[in-house]
């Protein structure tokens, strides 16, 4: 066999590995470990297929409306995940106080606490009361007028709804001495990085959308959201 076709034959073996090598890494799949801010925020198997995350920000009325919608279906809601195999995580961070134009400092007050009650490893247990006592006492009744009147809500608001589920102590200390912030900056950035400011924001596998209407439920969500996440891989 003469030398060129021997080098021809090996040049094409050589292209054709790099296309099979290049082929195999983009079909590998990032662990969700990989991907996730914080495991204790998130619901299911760190090894599931798919994976759901939420951005959000606890004075952002869309948002909340989100999660209120999940957790008055919370047995239906889990069981889809179950079903379905799928992760989810919430992504919270001050990211109106560090980005909005308004700056509520409670988009501040909130998250902290929520992220100090997670370092007691009751994330869920708060999330689940503070959006419901920020839905019923505010948004569902005020509307976007709501937005201002929590202004005047300080720390000590935020420190009692830890105090309903049990907590004190190191939890007090956290919240008061803001041993989250530095986190909660980071996480803001992140946020804007993907979202340019649009909340609540959704990635599920490959389909990404963003807001949340008030009058929409559970069913909407697992509709528009949910389901074509799954079809979207």
């Amino acid at each position: 066999m003469k030398a060129g076709k021997i080098i021809r034959i090996v040049a094409i073996v050589l292209i054709l590995g790099v296309l099979g090598f290049g082929v195999i890494a983009a079909n590998k799949k990032t662990p969700n470990s990989e991907k996730v801010w914080d495991e204790r925020t998130t619901i299911g198997s760190m090894d599931a297929e798919n994976y759901f995350v939420t951005y959000t920000d606890m004075m952002c009325p869309y948002c909340v409306a989100f999660e209120v919608a999940i957790i008055n279906n919370e047995e239906e809601f889990k069981q889809y995940l179950e079903e379905n195999d799928v992760l989810f995580e919430v992504k919270l961070s001050d990211f109106l106080y560090e980005y909005g134009e308004a700056r509520p400092i409670n988009s501040r007050y909130s998250a902290e606490a929520t992220l100090c009650a997670r370092d007691e490893g009751r994330f869920w247990d708060y999330y689940r009361l503070a959006i419901a006592t920020i839905w019923n006492n505010y948004f569902a009744t005020y509307g976007k007028s709501a937005f201002s009147m929590m202004n005047s809500l300080d720390k000590a608001f935020w420190i009692d709804l830890g105090h309903q589920i049990g907590l004190s102590g190191d939890f007090d200390t956290c919240v008061n001495e803001d041993k989250t912030l530095a986190e909660l900056i980071e996480n803001a950035r992140k946020t804007f990085d993907v979202t340019k400011g649009q909340l609540p924001y959704f990635k599920f596998n490959k389909f990404e959308s963003s807001g949340f209407d008030p009058s929409w439920d559970w069913s909407y969500a697992k509709k528009h959201y949910f389901d074509k996440g799954l079809r979207n891989k």
